[in-house]
């Protein structure tokens, strides 16, 4: 029997739905690349899963979700942050990381119904310095807003997580696994909520891989 063709975010938060399935590669064959590629897999068909954010989630009609598994956070969520040197009422631009739509459309809602701004949105590759040298703001994603060494660069860090929640008192959901009705069983179903159960067990054990001989990387990562 082929194994389940699956594609996946390739960045840390990520991991824990992806850790075990990579340990049994004669079941699952995982596909790593940006969110923004991964609707676009599943579309073409080149996967029968994909990990799509919960915007492009909504392009489709046909798509199913596999119940109880997915990225999602109840306030600070570290990986999806504005970075400003400025007042948010002064902030007038915002480079926009390309790599999320989710991402992107959440800034946007926080800045109209939050902030209380309405600052233009400009799609940039994820380098903070550079963001921040042509506008007032850079939103990041992923890796990028876990590791970005923002202080020497005289920023703070606003946490879209945590103003998502403090703003509707609810929880956000970035992605979950999507596919189209009777692409996986059941019984596949199941395995993939026992995988993320046991990422989020093997917290320590992928903080160590992720972060092989750096310490800092392994504490960023726990």
């Amino acid at each position: 029997m082929a194994p389940l063709r699956i594609g996946a975010v390739g960045y840390l938060n990520a991991r824990p739905l992806t850790w075990a399935l990579d340990r049994d590669p004669s079941r699952w064959q995982v596909r790593y690349d940006l969110p923004t590629a991964c609707a676009p897999l599943l579309a073409s068909r080149q996967v029968d899963l994909s990990l799509v954010s919960s915007i492009m989630f909504l392009d489709g009609p046909e798509y199913r979700l596999v119940p109880g598994v997915g990225i999602g956070s109840r306030g600070p969520v570290a990986s999806i942050a504005l970075f400003t040197a400025r007042e948010i009422a002064d902030i007038r631009s915002v480079a926009v990381d390309t790599s999320s739509r989710t991402a992107a459309a959440l800034v946007q809602v926080l800045c109209a119904h939050r902030f209380g701004i309405r600052p233009s949105f400009v799609p940039h590759g994820p380098d903070l310095p550079a963001m921040l040298r042509a506008h007032d703001a850079a939103l990041l994603i992923g890796d990028p807003a876990l590791e970005a060494d923002y202080a020497p660069l005289g920023v703070r860090k606003i946490d879209l997580g945590e103003a998502w929640t403090l703003m509707t008192g609810l929880p956000f959901v970035y992605a979950g696994w999507t596919g189209v009705e009777g692409a996986v069983t059941e019984a596949d179903v199941v395995a993939l909520q026992d995988a993320q159960a046991e990422g989020v067990r093997s917290f320590d054990a992928i903080a160590l891989e992720f972060g092989g001989d750096d310490p800092a990387r392994v504490t960023l990562a726990t």
